[in-house]
């Protein structure tokens, strides 16, 4: 899952939010030196990357993928997944998605001090450019995908993947359907228990 999935499994702390949302760039047990509820989104973080790379219906995702753009394929559909909950955003939330990220970015610039350096400097690209907003259309996600491939010196290919999701769209919307209506349970229930 990318950046606004992770976000909206972390239940309504926002400290396990911002764990959740900078643990990538976490490494080992460097996690402990942060607060207990940072710790603990740094953990459900690691729980939903496992849970999602061995679910069947990701696995089917990314198999689609997999020919034409190699290792890459989980990213995309990481990226593909935010988009279908972004699109249906009112199917899985009361508070608008604008509401939902302002309160989030407002939570970044309240607890600045404990995010990561690698968080702190992307904060302000991620907020000029509303990239939480952004995943809601197609070319959103290809402006994302194109930004990505740039930082591949374009080996990746990302940018062209939104042709795969046009193609097969009603497919990726099935497949993530069916996996976020689990990952939701498993994800409470991995909160319940940290």
């Amino acid at each position: 899952m990318n950046f606004l999935a992770h976000i909206y499994l972390s239940g309504e702390n926002d400290l396990i939010k911002i764990g959740n949302f900078m643990a990538d760039g976490i490494r080992g047990k460097q996690f402990e030196h942060f607060p207990d509820d940072v710790q603990k989104g740094i953990i459900l973080h690691r729980f939903i990357d496992t849970y999602t790379d061995s679910h069947d219906s990701f696995r089917q995702s990314t198999k689609r993928l997999h020919e034409k753009y190699h290792h890459y394929a989980g990213v995309i559909v990481d990226i593909v997944y935010d988009h279908f909950l972004a699109k249906n955003w009112t199917k899985y939330s009361d508070e608008k998605l604008e509401d939902f990220i302002n309160r989030f970015y407002n939570s970044l610039h309240d607890n600045y001090s404990i995010l990561t350096e690698k968080t702190q400097d992307l904060m302000p690209y991620m907020i000029e450019r509303n990239w939480l907003l952004s995943y809601q259309t197609v070319e959103g996600i290809h402006q994302i995908l194109t930004q990505m491939d740039k930082r591949s010196k374009n080996m990746s290919r990302m940018q062209f993947a939104t042709e795969e999701l046009k193609q097969y769209y009603k497919d990726f919307e099935e497949e993530f359907t069916t996996f976020f209506e689990e990952i939701q349970y498993h994800s409470k229930q991995k909160l319940l228990s940290l």
